[in-house]
């Protein structure tokens, strides 16, 4: 029986409040099957980076700006294989990944996306933009999504959702760190536990779909 963690790397690109969440959630016992092994940042100086040095865990920066995508992810593909990398969690990573690097790592890997999703997503629907949609449109419930990643913006497998009523006089920014508090930072950390127990679960050489275990 496999006991070893499923190493995860945690990839953000600003403050990772995500990442902390999951630093949070792996101390507390929520993530029970899997490492955060490595947090990779595609912008220098990001807080994601140094909230990961204080946890004592890796991080590094490859930056995206002024090469190509294709260079860029060759980068990110030799670090992740010199870490051993079984799940990537993208946590408010603003630089879209290709399909030919997402199509390397079939499911595995995910994102948390502010939003219920298929409502206020897909191409240019990211960080405030996603809030300042909802409000406009009048909505009255939002929230979170985590899902897998594929070749489609915000087209992979839902795992799972939390939904929060919109307050009165809510503003775009208010709204964010209304959803983050009540919705993000509760559904990433479970996300990744229960994926994490998937791909243990394969490993150990019994396949079985997400829904099988939440």
């Amino acid at each position: 029986m496999l006991k070893d963690p499923i190493r995860i790397a945690v990839l953000c690109s600003g403050g990772g409040t995500n990442l902390q969440a999951l630093i949070d959630a792996k101390k507390a016992g929520v993530i029970k099957d899997g490492k955060l092994s490595l947090v990779i940042s595609n912008k220098a100086g990001a807080r994601a980076l140094s909230r990961a040095a204080e946890a004592g865990i890796d991080a590094m920066c490859i930056p995206s700006a002024g090469t190509t995508t294709e260079a860029f992810e060759k980068k990110l593909c030799d670090v992740l294989d010199e870490y051993k990398i079984e799940l990537i969690v993208l946590a408010g990573f603003l630089k879209v990944l290709s399909a030919d690097f997402v199509r390397r790592y079939p499911d595995r890997i995910i994102n948390v996306h502010p939003s219920l999703i298929p409502s206020f997503c897909g191409d240019g629907f990211y960080g405030l933009k996603v809030h300042e949609a909802a409000l406009n449109y009048g909505v009255k419930v939002t929230g979170a999504t985590v899902h897998f990643v594929n070749e489609i913006t915000d087209g992979g497998k839902i795992i799972l959702q939390k939904s929060v009523a919109v307050r009165k006089d809510e503003t775009p920014e208010s709204l964010q760190a209304h959803v983050m508090k009540n919705a993000e930072w509760i559904i990433l950390p479970r996300a990744t536990q229960l994926v994490c127990r998937m791909i243990k679960s394969e490993k150990n050489g019994k396949k079985i779909d997400i829904s099988d275990i939440q």
